[in-house]
């Protein structure tokens, strides 16, 4: 769930990467050699943007939909204001600092003065690394202050590790958790209050009754009958996700949720090309490359997979790296009764396909395997991405605790991993057996390939650039993939790259299992160096001005 843009010298942002979460303590030291690099200038920093127009067709669009769509759009952008709030603070205090609108532009798209494509260093004057806990936690406080805190009772434990507290230090000291509803009660009235303005334009039932719970959550931190009801709708045409959601910007504990928005609209007709692959997962889980107790949860049938067109992003999803598909809810025990619902946004997908990933195939591909990079595959690929997900284990085999807890800063990053790998496995597995057919395997696999590269220049801020970098050592380890030492491109070896994807596989899948959290920083560590080639295959696509991602022109749909 996660934008890019080009730069004309990368060298921060892939020593970024190198400084990984999983194994640098905040603040990585950039080399002699690193420091003496100019530092790239504000205009450098937007070009790694490419400039996307957010636009649908409005036909399949009734007039009340039409006018609930800018209610959604209004409520969306207070759940903007709120991701300000967690990833840095006073939104106003900081543009009023900066004069240069091109300076203020970057600063818009990044929500703070530190750069999501190159590792979250500041790249305003006067500011220091990012805080790893964002702006959830105070700058200054350690694990251990924050542990001898959530220890004093079981509720003072459930308070602090909530997703849905900011946690503070009072006047009189030490540190207090507070909830959302409370730190942010009149925004999230305001908020609550366009929800049930919009509700009362929905002629579908199931999103009217979306719309009223998911008020009642904002304003209670309790959001898990709006979940249910969100899993039940089937017929509408438009949809928001709301509220706070992922914890990939809490990056000292992976506890806290931040809030962002999508405004969307349903692709009907591709919609009904997804429906049937969900029904698959029962078997899918089966079959896994794993012993048996790390496949013993049994996945949610109730789960759902559409096609959607994006009209708006808001918050946590508009910062740094863009996402092109969504698998909500993150509640480990509603995803066991009844599954998940997993949204292909289209145009977004579309806009990254034609702006980044061919042009990244045009460089790096072998010239004979380029034909295999093709939209429907990654189409499928980013689709078996979130259904997978689903898959695997959601508790540790001690059944004391949820592998995301377990695992703590690390999950996000191995949690995206596995679901990379497993969805390259599953989409092997239904071609194979004549169930999917829009594909043939080697334009998956290639895609794939080419997608790693797009993924790896998201950086160290993201888990989709940790997750990518791994992989791609792992899978070069494992012979997936040659390079051609004379045109600096590279070849699928399908019969390698399937056996890697199911080691793969069952290493992340064992890890996430165990609860094991410190084989999970051993084993990111050891698969995050990046070698001189790749290093010099990146450069190679800033020296293009490929774009990184893309940054949205949007709010006027139609």
């Amino acid at each position: 769930m996660v934008v890019d843009l080009s730069m004309r010298n990368p060298s921060f942002v892939i020593a970024a990467v190198l400084c990984l979460a999983a194994s640098m303590a905040p603040g990585c030291r950039r080399s002699e050699a690193e420091k003496k690099v100019a530092e790239p200038t504000i205009q450098d920093r937007l070009t790694k943007y490419a400039q996307v127009r957010l636009e649908i067709d409005p036909s399949p669009l009734t007039d009340k939909e039409r006018r609930m769509i800018p209610i959604l759009i209004e409520a969306a952008k207070i759940m903007d204001d709120l991701f300000w709030r967690q990833a840095y603070g006073d939104k106003e205090s900081l543009l009023a600092r900066v004069k240069d609108p091109d300076a203020r532009r970057f600063v818009e798209i990044n929500y703070g003065p530190w750069d999501r494509l190159d590792g979250n260093r500041p790249f305003l004057p006067g500011f220091g690394p990012k805080p790893p806990g964002a702006n959830f936690y105070p700058s200054d406080i350690t694990k251990e202050q924050f542990e001898s805190a959530a220890s004093v009772s079981a509720e003072a434990a459930k308070q602090f590790r909530s997703q849905y507290t900011m946690v503070v230090r009072p006047e009189g000291g030490g540190l207090e958790a507070v909830p959302y509803h409370v730190m942010f009660a009149p925004q999230l009235k305001q908020a609550a209050a366009k929800l049930r303005e919009a509700a009362k334009l929905a002629d579908d039932p199931g999103l009217r009754k979306y719309l009223l719970l998911r008020a009642e959550a904002l304003l209670t931190d309790d959001y898990k009958a709006s979940d249910i009801a969100w899993l039940d709708m089937k017929n509408n045409t438009v949809d928001v996700v709301i509220g706070p959601i992922e914890t990939y910007e809490d990056r000292l504990f992976g506890y806290k949720a931040a809030y962002e928005a999508y405004v969307l609209v349903k692709d009907k007709e591709w919609s009904r090309r997804l429906t049937r692959y969900a029904r698959l997962l029962p078997g899918l889980q089966q079959g896994l490359p794993v012993p048996e107790p790390y496949k013993r949860e049994k996945p949610g049938t109730d789960s759902d997979l559409n096609a959607y067109d994006v009209v708006y992003y808001a918050g946590d999803c508009n910062a740094g790296s863009k996402t092109i598909a969504i698998n909500l809810p993150n509640d480990e025990d509603i995803q066991l009764k009844k599954g998940t619902r997993r949204l292909q946004l289209k145009n977004a997908m579309r806009s990254k396909f034609d702006r980044i990933l061919l042009p990244i195939a045009n460089v790096l591909i072998a010239e004979d395997q380029r034909p295999h990079v093709k939209f429907d595959a990654f189409f499928a690929n980013t689709m078996f991405h979130e259904v997978a997900h689903g898959l695997g284990i959601k508790n540790t085999l001690n059944g004391k605790i949820t592998v995301r807890e377990a695992l703590k800063d690390q999950a996000s990053a191995l949690e995206e991993g596995k679901a990379d790998v497993l969805g390259l496995y599953m989409v092997t597995r239904l071609i194979e057996s004549g169930d999917y057919r829009d594909t043939e395997l080697m334009d998956n696999y290639v895609t794939f390939l080419a997608g790693i590269f797009r993924s790896i220049r998201f950086g160290a801020a993201s888990a989709h650039g940790v997750a990518n970098l791994v992989r791609f050592n792992y899978f070069a380890q494992a012979g997936a993939f040659t390079r051609d030492a004379a045109t600096g491109t590279y070849r699928v070896e399908p019969e390698a790259m399937r056996k890697a994807v199911e080691s793969l596989a069952e290493k992340i899948l064992r890890l996430q299992g165990d609860g094991d959290y410190e084989g999970a920083v051993r084993f990111l560590r050891q698969m995050s160096t990046m070698g001189p080639e790749l290093k010099a295959d990146l450069d190679r696509l800033s020296r293009e001005r490929i774009p990184v991602d893309v940054v949205f022109d949007q709010g006027r749909p139609f």
